[in-house]
Parts: C-alpha cells; sequence; structure tokens
C-alpha cells in the first residue's frame, strides 16, 4: 500500500509541474523571415532599428534584457 501511495504521490507531482510548466511558459514574438531580418543573430543588428529612439524602438514595458536571439528566434522556412 505504501509503494502504491509512493507512487501515486510522484505522479501527482510530475503532473503539477508538466501543467506548470505548460502554463507559465511564454511564447516570444519570432524574427519576420524578410529581407531586413535575415541572418540576423546578433543583439547589435537588433538595436540599429529597436534601440531607444529609434524608428522600431523595444516597447517601454519589454523587459532590460538586451540578448534577443536568445527569446527571438527565427521563423522556420519549413
Amino acid at each position: 500500500m505504501k509503494g502504491k501511495l509512493s507512487f501515486l504521490v510522484f505522479v501527482a507531482a510530475v503532473a503539477g509541474l508538466l501543467l506548470l510548466y505548460t502554463f507559465t511558459s511564454e511564447e516570444y514574438p519570432r524574427l519576420p523571415s524578410d529581407d531586413s531580418h535575415r541572418g540576423v543573430s546578433a543583439t547589435a543588428a537588433c538595436m540599429e532599428c529597436h534601440g531607444p529612439g529609434k524608428k522600431y524602438a523595444m516597447k517601454q514595458t519589454h523587459p532590460p534584457k538586451f540578448d534577443c536571439p536568445k527569446c527571438h528566434k527565427a521563423k522556420s522556412t519549413s
């Protein structure tokens, strides 16, 4: 009986962690597949258009993390 209870607790913990991950994972905008974003892989290239005071500056609500490729991936071409 103790083994079954331990197993059920383990299964519930794994299911809870999976649900937590599912509801807390964020989906970040993908890089557009246009010519101006093709081959961009460095934050410096992003800041040329999306830096402070630029035409397409990041919103004020954007987190202060300046490692763009870490979160924003290129759209798949398949």
